[in-house]
């Protein structure tokens, strides 16, 4: 195995909820799994883009994770 590869692709949209009683932002996090590893990270924007316009709160973050299996 090439240990160069993702095994594992995840996309995680990340929202802004609200305010708590103190002001603190709240944040509520979306993953979307079984993602191609050969996807382009542009391509995941504007998949995460488009998703969040389905969403009713802000969209503050996207998070591309790869998961390499290191041992053979």
């Amino acid at each position: 195995m090439n240990m160069n590869e993702a095994v594992f692709t995840r996309l995680s949209l990340t929202f802004l909820t609200g305010f708590d009683e103190n002001g603190k932002e709240m944040y509520q996090t979306r993953h979307f799994r079984n993602i191609k590893t050969e996807a382009s990270n542009d391509s995941l924007f504007q998949t995460a883009l488009a998703l969040a316009s389905l969403q009713q709160f802000e969209l503050d973050k996207v998070e591309r994770n790869n998961t390499y299996e290191l041992i053979d």
